[in-house]
This record gives structure tokens, sequence and C-alpha cells, in this order.
């Protein structure tokens, strides 16, 4: 006989489908129970003569539920604020089949999430208004901190500053230059009626600028017979942007009671109102004494808007950053070019003074950021044989070091950054600084024949030799009996020697002789020299000696809030907040110091409140004469910012 297996009436084939096994007394075995394999299953047994089929047997196979992987977690159900957010997972990796369990555990998951809320910026209160600049404007300015806008909050709406005049109409913006004495034929004079001119008459006294918080400091004009005829007339004193220097009023003196009746006035006529504070609506005036002397010196009242100092001629200026000064606050800041002997720095070894001793004041004050003194040198940077030191005097009048570059740690409070001609310094704290070459011709009453030129003069003890050559015989003669002169090494590399010159005194032999040509040649012995071709003619001064100043030596010295900075303040800010938060790849502030070659010592910057805003200080400061925003532009442009480039090309005219 013969016995065969059906599943599901059909015969198995173990050949067919391995996973099937018939044994020799022929019972099936299903090797492994397969999905596929749930069927009825019915032994036949047949011979000849008949069949017979067991009773049928139902296998079933069932299959237990798995998870499915976790799904992402779902945004946070809140938008704002504390909420929660789930992950879901499926019972389908298998799904339960034929009875099999459920999968066990639970199909989702939840956490809780907080989102951070958008603040929308808000304006603080506006600050005070700023000293009246040259432009007859004065300023106030707010900022977008009030809070500031993070998260995706909005920006404040509106400008940062807001200006307007600042004179009731008496404005002083063209100087006047009053050279030669008026007529007596004065209008005012003839119709007393009329207002003074207080563009003549404010012009008097010239001395420090103080801001007038109280709109009762009124200063009343004493009576003279030019004003009789307006005995109640008050004038308040305005913030000048311009402050001279002269000697300070004492107490007691009257505010207009030195006019000259004729309408002529002392001084360049380029200040205006009389820089003073009054004690009373009536009394006696009071100023404080700052050590200024007419032409190295500069002051001006600073608020939280910041500004500008400038020595016209001299190199030497200071940058007071906006925010340096805390909001509300007004300072007198003054600038000054040391001339006295006890300020020389003195020779130790080979030590040299590479600039002139400046001091910016007054010492003590407050500043929320760091300012910028730019002072001139006559150091050759290329070289690597010289170690640059910054030096301070303190109140006992030693020198003391106050960095050396390339030297600098976390401690050292100053960064100084050195170019070819001039040396900036970022200072938290006022004061004396040397990093002297000043004039006596002007008292000599000597002028300019050849504009100046460099010359290397090394630490070789040689000295510095001057000889005068292809004197015309036949008309000059000259009374120098030696072949040249010398200047000892020392009295130069010292500087501590003040009025060190060389005289070559010519005679004519006719007074019809009134051209000169010659050489004159300068060179340190065994070293490098300079040949000056000098072509005079006698009676011409056109060249003076004030030609040695720079052609913009008439430049205001002061310049108050928006006016003294090259880059507006709203792309500043958008600037800082661009950069100021460290990057992962380094697209940030410190790139952006590396491309403008400030980065010798990131570490100083690292420790303000905001680097880019330092940086960009010491770039006014290195471009406050050509004011060109390429070199800044065009390291944004590599940088990869281009959004600030549409920034400042939308809102450079501000």
């Amino acid at each position: 006989h013969q016995v065969e297996w059906l599943r599901n009436e059909d015969v198995i084939d173990p050949t067919q489908d391995t996973n099937f096994l018939i044994t020799i007394d022929h019972n099936l075995i299903i090797k492994q129970a397969r999905l596929l394999d749930t069927a009825n299953y019915t032994c036949m047994a047949k011979n000849i003569v008949a069949k017979r089929r067991s009773t049928t047997a139902a296998v079933i196979v069932y299959v237990n539920g798995g998870w499915s992987t976790w799904s992402e977690w779902s945004p946070c159900n809140n938008r704002c604020g504390r909420g929660w957010q789930k992950r879901t997972r499926t019972c389908t990796n298998p799904a339960p089949l034929n009875g099999g369990s459920f999968c066990d555990g639970q199909p989702f998951q939840k956490i809780t999430c907080t989102t951070l809320c958008p603040v929308d910026g808000a304006w603080t209160e506006w600050s005070k208004w700023s000293a009246c600049s040259t432009e007859c404007t004065h300023w106030r300015s707010r900022e977008c901190s009030a809070p500031t806008p993070r998260n995706g909050g909005k920006d404040c709406s509106g400008g940062l500053l807001d200006s307007k005049n600042c004179t009731d109409g008496l404005c002083l913006h063209n100087k006047r230059v009053l050279s030669e004495p008026k007529s007596h034929h004065n209008p005012q004079l003839l119709h007393p009626s009329m207002q003074p001119d207080l563009t003549a008459n404010a012009g008097v006294y010239r001395g420090p600028m103080y801001a007038l918080q109280d709109s009762s400091d009124k200063i009343p004009m004493t009576n003279s017979p030019l004003l009789d005829p307006l005995p109640n007339l008050k004038i308040k004193v305005y913030n000048s942007s311009t402050t001279s220097s002269s000697p300070g009023l004492h107490d007691g003196t009257d505010l207009l009671g030195g006019i000259p009746a004729v309408g002529t006035f002392p001084g360049d006529g380029s200040s205006q109102f009389v820089n003073m504070r009054s004690k009373a609506q009536q009394g006696s005036q009071h100023l404080l004494s700052l050590p200024r002397e007419h032409g190295t010196s500069a002051s001006g009242t600073f608020s939280y808007l910041g500004g500008r100092l400038t020595i016209p001629g001299t190199g030497v200026s200071l940058l007071v950053p906006h925010g340096a000064i805390p909001q509300g606050k007004f300072y007198e800041m003054y600038l000054v070019i040391n001339k006295a002997e006890s300020g020389l720095l003195p020779s130790e070894g080979t030590q040299t003074v590479l600039s002139p001793a400046v001091t910016c004041g007054p010492t003590g004050l407050l500043l929320c950021r760091p300012v910028v003194l730019t002072i001139p040198h006559c150091a050759d940077v290329s070289s690597s044989d010289w170690i640059f030191q910054l030096k301070t005097q303190s109140h006992q009048g030693n020198w003391e070091e106050v960095v050396t570059l390339d030297e600098e740690t976390l401690n050292t409070p100053c960064y100084c950054q050195l170019e070819a001609k001039s040396c900036h310094v970022l200072l938290d704290q006022l004061g004396t600084y040397v990093f002297e070459v000043l004039e006596l011709e002007r008292t000599l009453g000597g002028y300019l024949l050849e504009e100046p030129k460099p010359l290397p003069f090394k630490d070789s003890y040689h000295n510095l030799r001057l000889s005068i050559h292809d004197i015309p015989h036949s008309l000059w003669r000259s009374k120098l009996l030696a072949k040249y002169q010398e200047i000892p090494f020392y009295h130069i590399w010292s500087g501590s020697q003040r009025a060190l010159h060389c005289t070559f005194t010519l005679e004519r032999y006719s007074q019809a002789s009134t051209e000169l040509t010659c050489k004159i040649c300068v060179r340190q012995v065994e070293g490098e020299g300079q040949i000056f071709q000098l072509h005079i003619t006698l009676g011409e001064h056109a060249n003076s000696f004030d030609t040695l100043h720079s052609h913009n030596s008439s430049a205001p010295t002061t310049q108050l809030g928006p006016y003294a900075f090259k880059i507006p303040l709203s792309i500043r800010q958008k600037i800082c907040n661009s950069l100021d938060a460290p990057n992962s790849r380094g697209n940030d502030w410190r790139l952006l110091a590396q491309k403008l070659s400030m980065d010798r010592y990131l570490n100083y910057f690292a420790t303000k409140a905001s680097p880019t805003g330092v940086i960009l200080d010491l770039w006014e400061a290195e471009h406050q004469d050509d004011g060109d925003l390429n070199t800044l532009a065009s390291a944004l442009e590599e940088m990869g910012k281009s959004e600030m480039l549409v920034v400042m090309a939308t809102e450079g005219d501000c």
C-alpha cells in the first residue's frame, strides 16, 4: 500500500518543499512552522483496491506582535513656553496573527518641552541731549534693548538717533575770519534795536566746555556801551563742539566785559560761545583749569554718544566710542601733548622715545568701554630687532611699563595696534602715555623750506652729520669754518635734549642777490642719509613753518556724536549682533579681526562685552582720515556676511 499526506487536499512532496519530512513509519514532520504552513493536514493510505483517509488535523501557526522603531519626536505642541512632544510606534513588526499575543508596552512616549518665546524688541528711554555740534545740532539716542529682540522677535521700529537745532536760531556754523578791524560804522551802534551779532561778540574768551543740564543756567550779559539799549538781554551758553585752548577765566571775570568797541576780537574767529558754567544765575564764573596750550591741546564735553578729540596737524587724537561714557553722564575730556621738561622719559640703556608724551584726561573717569588714543611715532616697524613698549607716567612722575608688544597677557590693561606711522592704543584708563620731536622753529622766526623726509637712525653710537654743498660762491659766502656740523648720538637717542638744531649762516655779497640754491646733506655717520635740494627766493615765505602741520590744521578739534564716526550707529549695531556670538566655524569677530589685521592678541577682545564693537572702534581710529568703508565691506564680503553688505548699502547714507 502507499501512504500520502495532503495539505488542504494537495499532496505534499518533500522533494519540492524541504520544510516537510515524511518518516519511514509515515509520520509528517514540519521542520519549522511558518505562517504559510497554517492548513488542514490529512493522511491518506491507498492500494489497488481502496483509499482510506485519516481525520483531518488543523495546524494553525500564530505570530506574536513586534514593535516597529520609534518615530521622530513631534514638534512641541506649544509654540511658546512649556508644552509636550511625543513619539509613537506600532505593533506591526510583525503584526500579531492567528491569535498571537499583542506587543508588550506602550505605543507612544511623551516628554515635556520648552520653546523659547520670541521677544520683540523695545526702545529704552531717550538719552539726554548731547552737546551742541559744529552743525548747530544736538543729538540724543536710544537703544533697542528694553528688551533686546531675541528668539526671532521683531526689531524695534523707528530711529536710533534724534536730532534738532540747538541754538534757537543763533547758529554759528559759518566761521568768520576777523583779520582786520571793522569800521566804526557798526550797524549795531547805528540801530540799537538790532540783535547783536553773536558770532562776533561771543568769541572773546576761550576755555573748557561744560554741559549745562539745567535750563535755568543762563548767564546775563554785563552792561557795556554796546549793549546799553538791551539791559535785560540774557543769553544761554550752549555747548560747543569746538573748544579752543586758551587760559581760563578767573573768578569775577565779566562775560562780555572786554569787547573792543570797534568789533575786533582776539583769537582766530572760529571759537564759538563762551565755554563756562555759571555758579549761580547772578555772580562770578569759575572755570576748571586744565593743562593746555594753544596748538598742542584740545578738549570737549562728551556724552553717551561719544565723539573724537583731535590736535590738528600732530597726528594725536582720542576716539571716545558710542557707549564709552555712562548714559546720562557728561564728561569734559582733554588731550595734551606734554612739553614740560619734567615729563620727558629718561634714557634707560638702549631705550629711546619714539613718540610724543600725550596726556588724556581727566584720570579716574568711569569708562564703559575702551577709548582709542592715537599717537604718531618714528619707529621702523619692519625691524625685528626691537622691542616696542608703551609706558605711562604715574602720579609720582615715574614712567612705568604698561605693555610690551607681543608679550600681552590677560592682565594687560590695554591693546596696541602698531602701524607704519601711528600707534592706536585701546585704553580703559586715561593718563599720560608715550610710545619727542617738538618744534622750536616757530618761536625762532623760521619757516619751512622743504617737506620733511624720513631718515633711518640706528643705535650705532654714530653722530648725525649735517653739511651744506653747492653754494654759489660768487654770490654767497658761508660763515661756517668746518665742512660739516654734528649732533651727538646720545643727544638724539636719549630723547632728553629738547632744542636739537644746527645752524648754517650764509652771507650774500650784494643786496641784489635774492636767490639761493644749495644742497643740505643730512646723514648718520657710517649710516644712511638724505639730500635736500633747496631753491630759495628771499622775501617769499609762502611755505611758512605752519605748513609743517597737515593741511587740515584748521579742522575742528572736537567732533561730537554721529559726526565723529564713519560707521553709522545702526550699521554698527547690526554688525555687532551678527559677529559677537562665537561661531563653531570661526566666522565671527575673530575672523573679522584677522581680516582687518587686528588679530595680534585676540584674548584682549575676547574679554570685552562686545568684541566686535571694540574692533570697529579700532577701525574708526585707523581710518579717521580716509573714512573709506571699502576695507570693512571687503572684510565682511570675504567672511560671507553678504547681508551686512546689503545693510551698509541701504543705510550707508543715514
